[in-house]
């Protein structure tokens, strides 16, 4: 499902017009980027967690010459799954 999808979808079920609710998600979407970015964890009930995680510098091989390189240290988003999700989607 793309954004744009997601946006149809909502609109659809919940009679809102499509450019409000792509204000909405598009809100909601930076104010999860936004608090990732700052090292918070987000926490949605029944839904899930976004949390970054720092990953350490470390050596790599470029594949096409094989000279060792530095790969250098940056974060990650990491998204758990809540158990309502989980059962959702295995139901």
């Amino acid at each position: 499902m793309t954004k744009k999808e997601l946006i149809a979808a909502v609109a659809a079920e919940t009679g809102a017009e499509k450019k409000v609710v792509e204000a909405i998600v598009s809100e909601t979407f930076a104010a999860i980027t936004a608090a990732l970015k700052e090292g918070e964890k987000v926490q949605i009930f029944g839904f899930g967690n976004f949390e970054t995680k720092e990953v350490a510098a470390r050596e790599g091989r470029n594949p096409a010459t094989g000279e060792t390189i530095q790969i250098p240290a940056s974060k990650k988003t990491a998204f758990t799954a809540a158990k309502a999700l989980k059962d959702a989607v295995n139901a």
